[in-house]
Parts: C-alpha cells; structure tokens; sequence
C-alpha cells in the first residue's frame, strides 16, 4: 500500500464499461467525466451529449446501453433521472432530478440556456419552452415503474445534504433500499466523486467480482476524542485503508438504548461519510466478529479473544493513527 499514491486505482474497474449521464445544461466533455477517467484509468467511459428533448435522450441511451452494455452507468441530476430508468444496469444516481418537469418551472429555467461545456455538435445555447418543459413532465412519469426486488439491489441513490435544487431522498427511498446521504451540494466536484461516489463503486465492483476484501474492525473508542472530535489521522487513515480493505465501525450494544445506537449513526456518517454506510456493528461479542484485523485499546466483550490480529491502539507500537498508517503500508493491502 502506497501511501502517497496519486489519485488513480488502475485495478478498480478495471477492463469495464461505464456510462455517465451528464446533468442539465451539460456534456460528456465535463470535468466530472475527465475526473473519473483519472480515477478510474483501465475503465472505458462512454459520455454521450444529450439531445435537447428528452425522449431523444432516452432514446440514445437505450441505444448506447444496447451496444456497450455498461457494467455500472452513473448518472448526476437529470442524467440520474435517466439513469434510474435504464433498467437491468447497475446504476448510481447523484442527486437525481426526478422532478425535472417541476424543477424547470420552479428555478425559473425557461428561456435561453447556455451550455456549461463544450458540445460535439458545438451548439452552445438552446431555448427552453414550455414545450419541451411538458416533455420532461411526461417522461418523469415514467421513473420508478417495473422495478422489482432483483432492480433494487443495482441502483444506489446519494443525495447532498445541502443540495439547494433537487429534493428527491424520500421519493427515491420509498421505492429502493440504498439511499444514502453525503456532504455536499447539487453539482458534483472532486471531493463528491472521491469520498461519496468512489465508495459505492468500490462496493458495486467488488460485488460483480464476487471480491471479498480483508476485513477491519475499529472500536469507535478509537476514533474519537473525548469532546467527540475525530482522533488526529484518523480520517486520514480511514480513507487510505478504504483503498483495500472492507471497514467496521465497532460500539458497545448497549440495552435498550436506541438514542445511543442513533448517535453512533450519526457520528459515523458525520466523520467518515459515504463509505461508513450500513458498516456499524453493535456487539458485546468482539470475539464472535469475522474478519482479519481488530483495532481496540481494551480487552473487554471479547477483544482478547479476537480471531484475528488484534492491533492494541494506544501501545507503543501504535500510540497513534500515524502508526498504523505505517503499519498497513507494509502489509501492502494483505
């Protein structure tokens, strides 16, 4: 494990197809899509312009996904709307704009619309009327029909917490399970793709590859201050190991105590964001835990009794996160 890799996993992807589906205004020349280019170099990434009208766009996908046959198509606000009705793909939606109809009307985007990128056929501006408005209307109809329970496990939802322009969590979240929020807003940048975005694909290709990652479990008493704050390097060291292994967020279960449970939550997905979804474990039992590693000061519910390598946080050896950053690093991944 190279600590101080460039911003590029060669082997995540690697020799496949993905479809990206660009928002409204934009292109397949955008900076999201060089972005994950740079991300993700041995994946090949089709990023079609979308015609104007939005049965046009459709239809180009469908044709697109006929002849690449994507193995994941990500798609941001309209293009996530798009993309949650090409069924039979895994497919992750960023902020996916499933009232685009309403949304035009409501941000006042009727008239002239300049394009946010350049565009193959080099039209750099159109007009929005009222026309084409009632075409996005009547193809939103069209989201979330025919979806059953094999659909609902390829498409996984991420919504900004500070998105001032799409609200779409509780409508998407009524109809599929993986519904996740992140930190961020409506347009994706770099710090989206790569701390909330790059997690699921990570899943989803991991998934497809029937790929078991090394597990680590960390107690949550290690990951914090005592005021709450993060302990230093902790984030740091959470995101570098994320590149290779499969990491839990370990707490006391206390008895009947949901307000606790509830806070953990939410610390977690405060301080670790996307990639600490559905990864908490409340147990009294560390020792009935299956995985490779144990990060834990204490030797209580079982911890001793570990499995696996149990790393004693806060010994010499590993007084602090920087530790066993170093450490990992030799293991190389293993």
């Amino acid at each position: 494990m190279e600590i101080n890799h460039t911003l590029s996993y060669p082997d995540l992807m690697a020799g496949k197809n993905i479809l990206y589906v660009h928002g409204f205004g934009s292109s397949g020349q955008s900076g999201t899509v060089s972005k994950i280019r740079e991300l993700l170099p041995e994946a090949t990434v089709t990023a079609p312009d979308l015609p104007i009208h939005p049965h046009e766009a459709m239809e180009l996908l469908q044709k697109t996904c006929d002849e690449i046959k994507p193995d994941l198509i990500i798609g941001t606000s309209m293009g996530g709307m798009y993309a949650e009705m090409l069924r039979g793909f895994d497919r992750i939606l960023v902020n996916p704009a499933f009232k685009m109809g309403e949304d035009i009307l409501k941000n006042n985007m009727l008239g002239k619309v300049t394009f946010l990128n350049p565009r193959q056929d080099g039209i750099k501006e159109f007009m929005m009327t009222k026309q084409i408005q009632a075409e996005y209307q009547e193809i939103t109809e069209q989201c979330f029909t025919g979806i059953d329970e094999d659909e609902q496990q390829h498409v996984w939802g991420l919504f900004g917490i500070e998105d001032p322009v799409v609200h779409t969590h509780d409508l998407f979240a009524a109809r599929y399970r993986n519904a996740l929020r992140f930190h961020g807003g409506h347009r994706m940048n770099d710090s989206i793709l790569l701390h909330s975005v790059l997690p699921v694909i990570r899943w989803i290709y991991d998934r497809q590859e029937h790929r078991q990652r090394n597990i680590i479990y960390i107690c949550i008493e290690e990951t914090m201050e005592h005021n709450g704050r993060p302990l230093p390097s902790l984030v740091k060291a959470y995101r570098l190991l994320l590149e290779f292994y499969d990491i839990h967020i370990v707490a006391a279960a206390p008895t009947n105590n949901t307000e606790y449970a509830r806070r953990m939550q939410e610390w977690t997905f405060e301080n670790l964001g996307v990639a600490a979804y559905n990864r908490l474990i409340l147990t009294n039992r560390k020792d009935l835990l299956y995985g490779d590693y144990l990060i834990d000061r204490l030797e209580d519910n079982g911890s001793k009794d570990f499995m696996g390598t149990r790393i004693e946080f806060g010994s010499d050896t590993f007084k602090t996160w920087d530790e066993v950053i170093e450490y990992f690093s030799r293991l190389g991944g293993q």
